[in-house]
Protein backbone atom coordinates (compact mmCIF):
# COMPACT_ATOMS: atom_id res chain seq x y z
CA UNK A 1 0.00 0.00 0.00
CA UNK A 2 1.50 3.56 -1.15
CA UNK A 3 1.81 6.06 1.44
CA UNK A 4 -0.98 8.15 -0.06
CA UNK A 5 -3.22 5.53 0.29
CA UNK A 6 -2.42 4.71 3.65
CA UNK A 7 -2.77 8.63 5.20
CA UNK A 8 -5.93 8.77 3.15
CA UNK A 9 -7.17 5.64 5.13
CA UNK A 10 -5.47 6.61 8.73
CA UNK A 11 -7.20 10.15 7.93
CA UNK A 12 -10.82 8.57 7.48
CA UNK A 13 -10.20 6.69 11.17
CA UNK A 14 -8.95 9.96 12.64
CA UNK A 15 -12.32 11.55 11.36
CA UNK A 16 -14.71 8.62 11.89
CA UNK A 17 -13.01 8.87 15.71
CA UNK A 18 -14.07 12.68 15.85
CA UNK A 19 -17.28 12.68 14.70
CA UNK A 20 -17.76 9.96 17.88
CA UNK A 21 -16.79 12.73 19.99
CA UNK A 22 -12.95 10.90 21.05
CA UNK A 23 -11.29 13.37 22.55
CA UNK A 24 -8.46 11.55 21.95
CA UNK A 25 -8.44 12.01 17.92
CA UNK A 26 -9.39 15.70 18.94
CA UNK A 27 -5.67 15.86 20.13
CA UNK A 28 -4.04 14.45 17.34
CA UNK A 29 -6.26 16.75 14.86
CA UNK A 30 -5.07 19.92 16.94
CA UNK A 31 -1.32 19.06 17.08
CA UNK A 32 -1.15 17.91 13.32
CA UNK A 33 -2.83 21.70 12.27
CA UNK A 34 -2.60 23.90 15.20
CA UNK A 35 0.25 25.62 14.05
CA UNK A 36 -0.45 25.73 10.51
CA UNK A 37 -3.46 27.41 11.56
CA UNK A 38 -2.64 30.13 14.35
CA UNK A 39 0.27 30.97 11.73
CA UNK A 40 -2.49 31.67 8.60
CA UNK A 41 -4.55 33.05 11.23
CA UNK A 42 -1.52 35.39 12.37
CA UNK A 43 -0.69 36.36 8.80
CA UNK A 44 -4.15 37.49 8.26
CA UNK A 45 -5.25 39.25 11.45
CA UNK A 46 -1.73 40.98 12.66
CA UNK A 47 -2.67 39.53 16.18
CA UNK A 48 -1.18 36.95 17.41
CA UNK A 49 -3.18 36.54 20.23
CA UNK A 50 -6.09 37.36 18.48
CA UNK A 51 -5.03 34.18 16.02
CA UNK A 52 -4.89 31.75 18.90
CA UNK A 53 -8.11 32.89 19.81
CA UNK A 54 -9.11 32.20 16.59
CA UNK A 55 -7.46 29.11 16.21
CA UNK A 56 -8.98 27.49 19.57
CA UNK A 57 -12.48 29.01 18.08
CA UNK A 58 -11.35 26.62 14.74
CA UNK A 59 -10.65 23.78 16.44
CA UNK A 60 -13.92 23.84 19.11
CA UNK A 61 -16.07 23.81 15.42
CA UNK A 62 -14.23 21.13 14.21
CA UNK A 63 -14.76 18.80 17.27
CA UNK A 64 -18.63 19.67 17.22
CA UNK A 65 -19.19 20.26 13.74
CA UNK A 66 -17.75 16.71 12.47
CA UNK A 67 -20.72 15.39 11.90
CA UNK A 68 -20.58 18.09 8.88
CA UNK A 69 -17.05 16.54 7.44
CA UNK A 70 -17.48 15.13 4.38
CA UNK A 71 -14.49 13.29 2.44
CA UNK A 72 -14.82 14.69 -0.74
CA UNK A 73 -11.77 17.00 -0.06
CA UNK A 74 -8.91 16.75 2.62
CA UNK A 75 -9.11 17.47 5.91
CA UNK A 76 -7.11 19.76 6.31
CA UNK A 77 -8.72 22.11 3.64
CA UNK A 78 -11.58 21.63 5.71
CA UNK A 79 -9.93 23.37 8.76
CA UNK A 80 -8.87 26.22 6.68
CA UNK A 81 -12.63 26.24 5.52
CA UNK A 82 -13.89 26.78 8.95
CA UNK A 83 -10.42 29.07 9.70
CA UNK A 84 -11.20 31.37 6.59
CA UNK A 85 -14.71 32.00 7.44
CA UNK A 86 -13.74 32.99 11.23
CA UNK A 87 -11.09 35.12 9.99
CA UNK A 88 -13.18 36.92 7.45
CA UNK A 89 -15.77 37.93 10.19
CA UNK A 90 -13.09 38.85 11.83
CA UNK A 91 -11.85 41.71 9.73
CA UNK A 92 -14.72 43.04 8.84
CA UNK A 93 -14.74 43.92 12.56
CA UNK A 94 -11.39 45.40 12.51
CA UNK A 95 -10.23 48.99 11.82
CA UNK A 96 -6.57 48.24 11.33
CA UNK A 97 -4.78 44.77 10.36
CA UNK A 98 -1.07 44.45 9.99
CA UNK A 99 -0.31 41.62 7.83
CA UNK A 100 3.14 39.86 9.41
CA UNK A 101 5.70 37.85 7.19
CA UNK A 102 6.00 34.41 6.55
CA UNK A 103 9.75 34.97 7.42
CA UNK A 104 9.12 36.57 10.62
CA UNK A 105 6.56 33.57 11.61
CA UNK A 106 8.95 31.17 10.27
CA UNK A 107 11.60 32.83 12.33
CA UNK A 108 9.90 33.05 15.60
CA UNK A 109 8.90 29.28 15.85
CA UNK A 110 12.16 27.57 14.71
CA UNK A 111 15.23 29.85 15.38
CA UNK A 112 16.18 30.17 18.71
CA UNK A 113 18.08 33.34 18.87
CA UNK A 114 17.11 36.47 16.88
CA UNK A 115 18.14 36.75 13.30
CA UNK A 116 19.73 39.74 11.86
CA UNK A 117 18.09 41.33 8.85
CA UNK A 118 20.16 43.96 6.63
CA UNK A 119 17.90 47.01 6.21
CA UNK A 120 17.15 46.16 2.49
CA UNK A 121 15.47 42.91 4.08
CA UNK A 122 13.79 44.92 6.16
CA UNK A 123 12.54 47.56 3.68
CA UNK A 124 11.15 45.03 1.89
CA UNK A 125 9.57 42.93 4.63
CA UNK A 126 8.15 46.31 5.77
CA UNK A 127 6.65 47.08 2.03
CA UNK A 128 5.05 43.63 1.56
CA UNK A 129 3.20 44.09 4.52
CA UNK A 130 2.50 47.32 4.24
CA UNK A 131 0.76 46.46 0.23
CA UNK A 132 -0.48 43.21 1.92
CA UNK A 133 -2.40 45.34 4.12
CA UNK A 134 -4.46 47.04 1.57
CA UNK A 135 -5.40 44.66 -0.37
CA UNK A 136 -9.09 43.38 0.59
CA UNK A 137 -9.70 39.73 2.39
CA UNK A 138 -11.21 38.83 -1.07
CA UNK A 139 -7.66 39.37 -2.37
CA UNK A 140 -5.97 39.07 0.26
CA UNK A 141 -6.98 35.39 1.42
CA UNK A 142 -6.30 33.46 -1.86
CA UNK A 143 -3.03 35.11 -2.31
CA UNK A 144 -1.77 34.10 1.05
CA UNK A 145 -3.00 30.79 0.74
CA UNK A 146 -1.40 30.24 -2.94
CA UNK A 147 1.70 32.11 -2.31
CA UNK A 148 2.83 31.35 1.45
CA UNK A 149 0.55 28.42 2.30
CA UNK A 150 1.22 26.78 -1.01
CA UNK A 151 -2.13 25.46 -1.64
CA UNK A 152 -3.00 24.73 -5.27
CA UNK A 153 -5.72 26.66 -7.05
CA UNK A 154 -8.01 23.48 -6.94
CA UNK A 155 -7.49 22.92 -2.92
CA UNK A 156 -8.33 26.79 -2.81
CA UNK A 157 -11.56 26.88 -4.38
CA UNK A 158 -12.62 23.50 -1.85
CA UNK A 159 -11.36 25.79 1.00
CA UNK A 160 -12.91 28.88 0.04
CA UNK A 161 -16.17 26.75 -1.78
CA UNK A 162 -15.67 29.04 -4.66
CA UNK A 163 -15.21 28.31 -8.44
CA UNK A 164 -12.18 27.29 -9.51
CA UNK A 165 -12.58 30.34 -12.26
CA UNK A 166 -13.10 32.78 -9.92
CA UNK A 167 -10.22 31.58 -6.93
CA UNK A 168 -7.79 32.22 -10.77
CA UNK A 169 -9.18 35.60 -10.88
CA UNK A 170 -8.73 36.45 -7.38
CA UNK A 171 -5.08 35.06 -7.40
CA UNK A 172 -3.92 36.72 -10.78
CA UNK A 173 -5.61 40.22 -9.41
CA UNK A 174 -4.45 39.98 -5.91
CA UNK A 175 -1.22 39.57 -7.37
CA UNK A 176 -1.38 42.43 -9.48
CA UNK A 177 -2.82 44.43 -7.05
CA UNK A 178 -0.05 43.88 -5.17
CA UNK A 179 2.04 44.86 -7.56
CA UNK A 180 1.18 48.16 -8.00
CA UNK A 181 0.69 48.80 -4.27
CA UNK A 182 4.26 47.70 -4.25
CA UNK A 183 5.55 50.33 -7.14
CA UNK A 184 3.12 52.76 -5.97
CA UNK A 185 4.97 53.00 -2.46
CA UNK A 186 8.18 52.40 -3.97
CA UNK A 187 7.69 55.72 -6.27
CA UNK A 188 6.08 57.97 -3.12
CA UNK A 189 9.19 56.90 -1.19
CA UNK A 190 11.80 57.86 -4.21
CA UNK A 191 10.14 61.38 -4.35
CA UNK A 192 10.59 61.77 -0.45
CA UNK A 193 14.35 60.66 -0.77
CA UNK A 194 14.93 63.10 -3.98
CA UNK A 195 13.23 65.66 -2.36
CA UNK A 196 15.33 65.18 0.86
CA UNK A 197 18.13 65.69 -0.95
CA UNK A 198 17.71 68.64 -2.83
CA UNK A 199 16.79 70.34 1.01
CA UNK A 200 19.68 69.38 1.94
CA UNK A 201 21.94 70.07 -1.21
Amino acid sequence: MNNYLQHEMDEQELVRRLQRKDEQAFREVVQLYKDRIVNFLWQLTGDYEKAVDLAQETFLRVFFKAYQYRPIAPLMSWIYAIASNLAKTELKRMKKMNIVSFEEIKNFFIEKEPTYNPPEKEELIRSLREALNRLSPQYRIPVILKDIEGFSQEEIAQILRLPLGTVKARISRGRSRLKKELEKMNSLEKGQSSRGERKNG
